[in-house]
């Protein structure tokens, strides 16, 4: 193990032997994928209770925030006492020599976590017939959970709350302010506050070929209208690539009647669709603002940065759930490979060698063990993509810019204020068209899968 490593071995060992009053020894630790946040670590423990494993959750070490890891732990110990799947919480601070950050550390729960795993692989055929129903009854679950504890929970408006976040960030997009528009618009009565999860989704959730084991990360857990978690758990973005419309795996009838059976009510369809559209204006606002942790400066981070160029997927899934996105034609590509001053290979040229070296040579030579490094380099293969695929994008930029001047604006984010200000209808067909145009024109550089896939709504 590095320096680094063996003092964030020592100090799991020492906040495990003063929660469980033994002595306690880690002689192995590995930082787990994912986690744009928050650090995960699995750690090898030994005790005369024998060896076993556990997971580490801290703050980035000088970007701590104890009140929220202090809310997590409670919420684990009141979803734990209410019957929901969680890991057991051991131990949780505000910081200990070596980890250096607010923590927690909880037993290691057996299951899958990667969604695509879940929707494809043949171990679980079986437990995809139920699961969709069985996220409906841990969600009931959750939301009958007693909150005495948990009084230190954000109970503030989402709506309020998410586009106090999208100003603050000042990035004006015509997506954001008429979906802000729509969901004041169509908003239901608001249901008495519950616990809510607030991240319940594929990725947070541990599967066997039983059912789910366990519900992670709960540091997005506030009180609030409980169907917020159903509607997330719909969003286009956790279904990654497939359509079915719950978490990729089953219907929404299947997930309205798991919740039933636990909690005896049964939401309506247009109360679930306003807070499905709500999570994805969601999604969409917190990326921008997880990007702009790296491009201002207070954290620097390929995984955030990267994150920015993905805002344009739920951008065009808000404009398809709000029944407002235009099918656009793609024109033929104009590629800057033409150069009479360079010589070959072109700069798309050396990319696709790039890629391709990267992908072959260096991450298909990584073991198994280095998970954290193939990680990242798969990011920066998909960044390497997009910088190829925008040299090929001037036919899409002159669309944007033609749509824009023939409504009188000289960009988005002037059209962006005349749809906040009541100027302008984004439901007209001007508008709707310049507002398509724009975000596919993004999304066929950051990640043109996405366009086929979002066809099945």
């Amino acid at each position: 193990m590095s320096d680094s490593s063996e003092a964030l071995a020592a100090g799991i060992g020492a906040v495990l032997g003063e929660a469980t009053g033994a002595e306690v020894v880690v002689d192995d630790v590995r930082r787990l994928t994912g986690g744009a946040s928050r650090e995960t670590w699995a750690a090898r423990t030994h005790s005369d209770d024998g060896e076993r494993t556990v997971v580490l959750r801290r703050d980035p070490p000088g970007h701590g925030e104890p009140a929220r890891m202090r809310a997590e732990a409670a919420c684990l110990r009141a979803a734990a006492d209410a019957g929901v799947p969680v890991p057991r919480l051991i131990a949780a601070g505000d910081d200990a020599p070596g980890i250096d950050a607010p923590y927690l550390v909880t037993d290691m729960v057996e299951g899958e976590a990667i969604a695509r795993k879940i929707q494809r692989d043949e171990a679980f055929a079986g437990v995809r017939v139920h699961l969709a129903r069985d996220m409906g009854r841990v969600l009931g679950l959750i939301h009958r959970t007693p909150t005495g504890t948990l009084e230190m929970l954000d109970d503030r408006d989402p709506v309020d709350l998410i586009e106090a976040i999208y100003h603050d960030v000042d990035y004006p997009r015509p997506a954001v302010e008429t979906g802000l528009r729509w969901l004041r618009d169509h908003r239901p009565d608001r249901r008495p506050n519950t616990l809510v999860h607030g991240d319940f989704r594929m990725g947070n959730l541990l599967i066997d070929n039983s059912g789910i084991r366990g519900v992670l990360d709960w540091e997005l857990a506030h009180l609030g209208d409980p169907i917020e978690d159903l509607g997330w758990l719909c969003v286009r973005a956790w279904r990654f690539g497939q359509s079915a419309p719950v978490a990729g795996i089953g219907s929404r009838e299947d997930l309205l009647d798991g919740y039933r059976d636990i909690t005896g009510d049964r939401p309506d369809p247009d109360e679930l669709h306003w807070w499905e559209v709500f999570g994805t204006l969601r999604w969409l606002v917190l990326s921008r603002f997880q990007a702009f942790r790296h491009l201002g400066g207070g954290e620097h981070s390929l995984e955030l940065a990267a994150v920015g160029r993905r805002v344009c997927e739920s951008e065009y899934d808000l404009l398809l759930a709000l029944d407002l996105l235009d099918d656009i034609s793609h024109d033929p590509e104009v590629r800057a490979e033409d150069s009479r001053v360079h010589d070959r290979p072109a700069l798309t040229e050396v990319l696709d060698l790039v890629s391709e070296t990267l992908r072959t040579d260096v991450l298909g030579a990584l073991p198994s063990e280095r998970g954290r490094e193939k990680y990242l380099l798969k990011i920066c293969l998909n960044l390497l993509g997009m910088v190829d695929r925008e040299i090929g994008s001037g036919a899409d930029q002159v669309a944007v810019t033609d749509g824009l001047t023939a409504l009188g604006f000289a960009d988005e984010v002037s059209l962006a204020q005349a749809i906040r200000a009541g100027d302008v209808d984004p439901a007209t067909a001007d508008v709707r068209h310049a507002m398509s145009a724009a975000v596919l024109a993004r999304l066929r550089v950051a990640n043109p899968r996405h366009v086929v896939a979002s066809r099945n709504r």
